[in-house]
């Protein structure tokens, strides 16, 4: 074969394995973009269930702040709320109008409601919707025993309608309806407030909010959103261990039974010492009441009843007053706890339904231990020279009305007076004590 002739041969092997090599490689290329689709939405749910305490508006706090590093389209807040700390929900409040990613508020399940503070939640949130069977509102500032009074109670509802207001303001809903439920109480179901604009709108369920929100426009920060959440994975975000433990050290109902059980606990460790369990359960369940009061705004007059009981009870233990300190302490640390949390900034109080039957159950043990008490302080005396009188004894050495004798009881011998002449043998009952003789009289039949 001629020179020429193999390097024509040679140049079209080189053409072919190009070709193949461009389609092997482009095609290769090509591949994973002929897989890839658009991708699916991401929701962050977080549940907004039980009081506003200050763990619960940390966890939101850290929820919006995840979710806009893990570049999730919206995060959905389900509502089921009667209230809580005034001051929790303002920093809930600002965490939503200034989030970094949109926010929806859903008040559900049917059933559930947004009242009081959880009505700012809502409020405040770029999309603000209830499930059927839902209400919202009642947002009044209240206090112990009905609603406050004076120059403090207008501050305060002033301040929290202003708050109300500016918050429907930011988000473009109803500020008169808003404000009525600060101001009157007013509370309204899901189709009145749709109809009223105080939400955006009635949902059956999240996929269904979910998909009639895609479309919508909102305003997150200073620029416009426009969503599309239909078929959206929704990511739950959970409580750690020990946020759940500190929301749930901010349930005042929680608190109460706590400091309940310290108190006796302490008591029974108090009247029975030696016993350790009683204490350490006792001290134990007062520490946890009061790492509660770091969450909880707390009322001086309420602290000061709630000590005040607790010296008291602990006095009846070594005070024997027959169950009067011990009564006035259930009384002072039943008052205590009901006054206990500042309620001009807190929905959160003591129940009464708890209150009273406890107070019923720690007035009972101090009166059983008073009357055990009592008992003991009437019955004759066992032990010691009064232990002696009505005990019966044998003479040992004869006794007559001018001359004392001797006797034996309990195994001692005792210088013995009677008014009768009685032989050694005889049994004579002891009628007195006094210095180091007995009196005696013969026993018989």
């Amino acid at each position: 074969m001629s020179t020429a002739g193999q390097l024509r041969r040679g140049g079209q092997a080189a053409v072919l394995a190009g070709t193949f090599l461009s389609a092997a490689l482009f095609g290769g290329l090509g591949a994973p973009v002929a897989r890839a689709g658009p991708r699916r939405p991401q929701v962050a749910l977080v549940a907004v269930k039980g009081p506003i305490t200050p763990p619960l508006a940390d966890f939101i706090h850290g929820a919006l702040d995840r979710a806009a590093r893990e570049h999730l389209d919206a995060v959905l807040l389900t509502v089921d709320t009667p209230g809580g700390l005034l001051a929790s929900a303002r920093r809930i409040v600002e965490d939503l109008l200034n989030a970094p990613l949109p926010v929806i508020a859903y008040v559900a399940p049917s059933g559930a409601s947004a009242a009081s503070a959880g009505t700012f939640i809502v409020e405040a949130a770029n999309i603000a919707a209830m499930a059927p069977g839902t209400t919202i509102g009642a947002a009044h500032p209240v206090e112990i025993g009905g609603e406050l009074k004076g120059a403090i109670a207008t501050k305060m509802e002033n301040f929290t309608a202003s708050l109300a207001k500016s918050i429907a303001r930011a988000r473009g809903r109803n500020e008169q309806w808003i404000e009525k439920a600060v101001r009157k109480s007013a509370a309204i179901d899901e189709q009145q407030a749709l109809n009223l604009r105080v939400i955006d709108l009635v949902a059956p369920d999240q996929a269904a909010l979910l998909t009639l929100v895609s479309g919508r426009v909102v305003k997150v920060g200073t620029r416009p959103v426009r969503l599309a959440l239909g078929g959206a994975a929704v990511v739950p975000y959970r409580m750690s261990v020990a946020e759940r433990f500190l929301d749930a050290l901010a349930n005042p109902d929680l608190v109460y039974l706590l400091m309940a059980a310290g108190v006796l606990g302490l008591y029974f460790e108090l009247a029975h010492p030696g016993v350790f369990l009683p204490g350490v359960v006792g001290a134990t369940c007062l520490l946890l009441a009061l790492a509660s009061f770091e969450v909880l705004p707390v009322s001086l007059a309420g602290a000061l009843l709630v000590i005040l009981g607790l010296v008291l009870i602990g006095s009846e233990a070594f005070v024997t007053s027959y169950g009067v300190l011990g009564l006035g302490g259930v009384v002072a640390f039943s008052l205590g706890s009901l006054i206990l949390i500042d309620r001009s900034e807190s929905d959160l109080g003591v129940s009464w339904s708890l209150v009273w039957p406890m107070a019923s159950a720690m007035a009972a043990l101090v009166v059983s231990v008073a009357y055990v008490a009592f008992g003991v302080r009437r019955r004759p005396a066992r032990t010691g020279r009064e232990g002696l009188v009505g005990q019966l004894a044998e003479v040992h050495a004869t006794i007559a009305p001018d001359r004392p004798g001797w006797v034996l009881v309990h195994g001692e011998r005792w210088r013995a007076r009677c008014g009768e002449f009685v032989e050694p043998g005889e049994q004579v009952r002891v009628i007195g004590v006094t210095g180091l003789e007995l009196e005696v009289r013969p026993e018989r039949a």
